[in-house]
Order: structure tokens, then C-alpha cells, then sequence
């Protein structure tokens, strides 16, 4: 007998027919002698509801209230998930965060898992129940409602894996893996049957959408057995593991990218020690991240400074990069929303040579022209003016041999 958690987003639970034939899953998976904990998010849609009623009343609604009402979206799912079990004979139990007691910190809407207490769980499942918990949720120390922040689903389901020591934490989404880009910018993209969590963390951080970050993470942390699966097709989806044997034969494993990134640069700042602390310290101040950064030095003893930042950060990181251009005597601030990154990923990076030539040769042969540059041990990423994005990724996915049957 194995303990699997399983979890559904919003699309697998967007409507009752999909709850219904999301309980039939689960309750096979019960009838083949496992014991199940299931993680859920709010129906599809659901949420953006909610915010928006919230903004109908409030441009800045307070935090602590704004975790009270997001956090019932998944309180429906978890209950109708349960009656829909229940009709089919299943027996089954549902819980909030806080009855589980998803140990929080405080910040509101992007709270951090501190602790689980799998007590009550973990009875539940003795008993023979499906324990049904409801995602993207918890309680902090003084008993608020707290959420974790978009896609904090799929970081509970983890940590419940995690808690419970459970045989594999199965993800369910609308895809039915992870690929090797995204199949709707390259239809000949192939689904891959394992990738290692080093890569699915690099490919969650640069852009693709299969996992939320955290919960990779997480998973990673503490030796989470993950796959990736689709709510609607059969099929044994993606493994994500540990295991890197015969990893190295493949150069790359994965094109990501993101769309949501923005360009500034700041020109002609003296060059001298702690400029670029005074460049970007109140950006970081500003809780603003700072992605790719490139720093280039002329002979007039001045430095120009270029970084890239979220784009809903853009008008708020340019506002503090002008006033520090005032503080610096800098010559001249600028920046671009029009730009995305592109990002080659795999572990087999470490025992090829050559794989950012072939990169740089592929976008050239496009006419595609490369602005900032980024690298790791594990990673390429460069940024291009956004209107390459597709022929980059097309690009790039031919000239790594990444390519399956064409995916309709």
C-alpha cells in the first residue's frame, strides 16, 4: 500500500463535471489499495472573482481581509470534492488550512509553510478515508488565515507529501507533462519522461508555467518524489527526480521563457566602489527582484548599468533608478518593456562544450540580435527584443534536436 497525494488545479476542478470525474480518479486510486490525500485549488476562475469583488469596494484592500475571502475558493472545492466522493461510496473528509493546520508566517499573501501537524490526517487515513485538504492555505501562530501566494497549491500538495512521507506527490494539471518548450509556440515540442529537479527548478524560474517554483523547491528539499500528469488523458506524465544517469546524453532538456520582463539601464555612473549597491539597493529596498544584471566599464572612468526586472515592477524600479541617477551625476536612465528572456536548460550543460555557440550561431542565423546574456552551470539565458520570441524558440528547439512528432 502506497500514500500518494494528489493534486488538482483549478482547470481539473473548474466545474462540477470536472469534480465529478476528478473523484472518480481518486477514488480508483483508493480502490487499487492506496491511501490518498488530495490537495485542490479554487475552480477555475474563481479567484480572479473574488479579487475583483474586493477591488470593487477597495484600490487597497487590507491584506489579513484579502487571505479571508481568497482562502474560501478552495473551501468550495474541498467540500464538493468530498460530496462527490461520498455519492460514489468513497468514503472522505475535507480540510481547510487551518484545520489541518498548515503552519504559517504572517505575510499575508505570500506566506511561507513553517510547519504540519499530519495528526488528525493521518488518523483520517488509517480510518480508510480520502483526506481532501484544501490548497494555497494555512493559519499563522495567532490563528489568521494566511495564503501562500499564486500557484501555492501545488506547494502544499508538496509539503503535505513532505509531512507524511508519502510514496510520490502527483501533480494534475491541463497538461499532460512537462515538454521540452511550450507545445503551443513549438507543436513539435516532445513531452520528456523524467527531468531532474535541478532542471524543472531552473525551468520554473525562467518562465514555464507546469510548476509553481516553491513547491519544486520544496519537493527538491525534502526528497519529494514528483510527477507531473494530466487531469484529462491517461498516461504516466513526467518524473521529476534526482537521478541524472544518462541525463548527459541529452546536451538539453528544455527551451523556457518568459514574457514578463523589462529592461532598464543607467549610463555614465562614476566607476567606484558600492555604485552598484547605490544602483540597485533601493530597488531591493523596494522588495523589487532583480534578475540578469550586466555591468560594462568604458575609459572615461564611468560604468553603464543594465538589469532586468519583473514587468509589473518596470515604472516603479525606473522611478528609483531616476533618482539615483540624480544622486550618481549619471548621463542618462532608460529602459524597455519590449523585450523577453529565452533560456536553455540541462544538466548535461556540464559535459558539453560549445552549447552556447550553438545558441548564439542559431538566433544569428535568424537576424535575432541578443542584449543582456546570462549563464550557469546548468543554464543559458539571453534577452532579444520581444517580437522574436516564437523564431527564437523554434530556433533554438531545432538546433538542439528537440523536436518529436508534430503535436496538433
Amino acid at each position: 500500500m502506497a500514500l500518494i497525494v494528489q493534486k488538482y488545479g483549478g482547470t481539473s476542478v473548474g466545474s462540477v463535471e470536472r469534480i465529478q470525474a476528478v473523484a472518480k480518479k481518486v477514488a480508483a486510486t483508493r480502490d487499487n489499495g492506496h491511501k490518498v490525500v488530495v490537495v485542490v485549488s479554487a475552480m477555475s476562475g474563481e479567484t480572479n472573482r473574488l479579487i475583483a469583488l474586493a477591488n470593487d469596494i477597495s484600490e487597497f484592500p487590507n491584506p489579513r481581509e484579502m487571505d479571508v475571502l481568497l482562502s474560501t475558493g478552495e473551501q468550495v472545492t474541498i467540500a464538493l470534492l468530498s460530496i462527490a466522493l461520498h455519492k460514489l461510496g468513497c468514503p472522505a473528509c475535507s480540510y481547510t488550512g487551518g484545520q489541518v493546520r498548515i503552519l504559517t508566517d504572517n505575510v499575508h499573501g505570500k506566506a511561507r509553510i513553517l510547519d504540519i501537524d499530519d495528526h488528525s490526517v493521518n488518523g483520517d487515513l488509517a480510518a480508510g478515508k480520502v483526506v481532501v485538504v484544501a490548497g494555497f492555505q494555512g493559519v499563522d501562530e495567532h490563528g489568521n488565515i494566511t495564503t501562500l501566494g499564486r500557484g501555492g497549491s501545488d506547494t502544499t500538495a508538496v509539503a503535505m507529501a513532505a509531512a507524511l512521507k508519502a510514496n510520490e506527490c502527483q501533480i494534475f494539471t491541463d497538461v499532460d507533462g512537462v515538454y521540452t518548450t511550450d507545445p503551443r509556440v513549438e507543436p513539435r515540442a516532445r513531452k520528456l519522461d523524467k527531468i531532474t529537479f535541478e532542471e524543472m527548478l531552473e525551468m520554473a524560474s525562467l518562465g514555464s508555467k507546469v510548476l509553481q517554483i516553491r513547491s519544486v523547491e520544496f519537493a527538491g528539499k525534502y526528497n519529494v518524489p514528483l510527477r507531473v500528469l494530466s487531469s484529462f488523458e491517461e498516461g504516466e506524465g513526467t518524473l521529476i527526480t534526482f537521478e541524472e544517469e544518462n541525463m548527459e546524453d541529452a546536451k538539453i532538456s528544455g527551451i523556457a521563457f518568459s514574457r514578463d520582463e523589462a529592461k532598464l539601464t543607467i549610463r555614465g555612473v562614476p566607476d567606484q566602489p558600492g555604485v552598484a549597491f547605490s544602483i540597485l539597493g533601493p530597488v531591493a529596498g523596494a522588495n523589487i527582484e532583480v534578475d540578469m544584471i550586466v555591468q560594462n566599464i568604458g575609459k572615461d572612468e564611468t560604468t553603464d548599468f543594465t538589469f532586468t526586472v519583473h514587468r509589473n515592477d518596470y515604472h516603479k524600479a525606473l522611478e528609483l533608478l531616476k533618482e539615483s541617477a540624480e544622486v550618481l551625476g549619471a548621463r542618462e536612465v532608460f529602459g524597455t518593456k519590449n523585450i523577453v528572456k529565452l533560456s536553455l536548460v540541462g544538466v548535461g550543460m556540464r559535459s558539453h562544450a560549445g552549447i552556447a555557440s550553438t545558441m548564439f550561431e542559431a538566433l544569428a542565423k535568424e537576424g535575432i540580435n541578443i542584449q543582456v546574456i546570462s549563464t550557469s552551470e546548468i543554464k543559458i539565458s539571453v534577452v532579444v527584443d520581444e517580437k522574436y520570441l516564437e523564431l527564437g524558440v523554434r530556433a533554438l528547439h531545432d538546433a538542439f534536436g528537440l523536436a518529436g512528432e508534430l503535436n496538433s
